[in-house]
């Protein structure tokens, strides 16, 4: 599901074929931890994956955070209502115990598990809209964008590779904005208190504009301090 990318990715081959494991080297997260996830539901957090470690076009969301274990983070790409509405859709019966994907977990095994005392309840339940599921299970990674799919306003996390990436475009627009109106980047989010996963990509397409580090290392609530991705 890594493929859209092949020509211009941020990731190798190894990382893509590990980001379609249950139990992976990448983060060490288990998507089962309140039973198998269904395939339909799985397949998005798959595609998630894809995008953040594989995309060239996710620059203009980098943010500086001062963190003991990162100085960046990607915050309110705006993802497009299609691709938020369907992953609430198709996960929408299946189970999970936690809002917040990025913290707070049970790492006492050395993999997620929930925490003491929570219960399993359907994702319509922890997330009773598809805004709260992409705004608020990776710390506001995602925004839910009002615009839709092809207006070259929203970031979509799969596409047809044959038909050209539009992203590229879209991250253009951003970078444009935030070229324009330094410190007024309007759509674009305000600066990080340093939640969210860190950034995996090199963002090619803007590497003038924003510094980049070298190494991001997973943070220990994430299971340990290997490198994210295969970098």
């Amino acid at each position: 599901q890594c493929s859209p990318w092949k020509d211009n990715a941020c990731c190798t081959a190894n990382t893509s074929l590990e980001a379609h494991k249950d139990q992976s080297y990448l983060y060490n997260f288990n998507w089962n931890h309140c039973g198998v996830m269904p395939p339909k539901c799985k397949r998005h957090f798959i595609q998630d994956t894809c995008l953040y470690e594989c995309s060239p076009n996710l620059g203009p969301w980098i943010q500086q955070v001062d963190s003991s274990w990162r100085r960046e983070r990607i915050l309110h790409v705006p993802l497009c209502r299609e691709d938020c509405e369907e992953w609430w859709q198709d996960c929408k019966d299946a189970l999970t115990c936690k809002e917040n994907w990025h913290k707070g977990w049970n790492w006492a095994t050395g993999t997620n598990r929930c925490p003491w005392g929570s219960e399993c309840r359907p994702f319509h339940q922890v997330f009773p809209r598809p805004q709260d599921l992409c705004e608020k299970i990776w710390s506001g990674s995602f925004r839910l964008s009002p615009e839709r799919r092809g207006s070259g306003r929203c970031i979509q996390m799969w596409f047809d590779p044959a038909r050209g990436n539009p992203n590229v475009a879209v991250a253009r627009y951003y970078a444009g904005i935030k070229r324009s109106s330094p410190g007024q980047e309007g759509t674009l989010a305000p600066q990080s208190d340093g939640s969210g996963r860190a950034l995996p990509c090199p963002a090619l397409l803007l590497l003038p504009l924003l510094p980049l580090a070298l190494l991001l290392l997973l943070p220990p609530e994430l299971g340990g301090s290997r490198a994210w991705g295969s970098l």
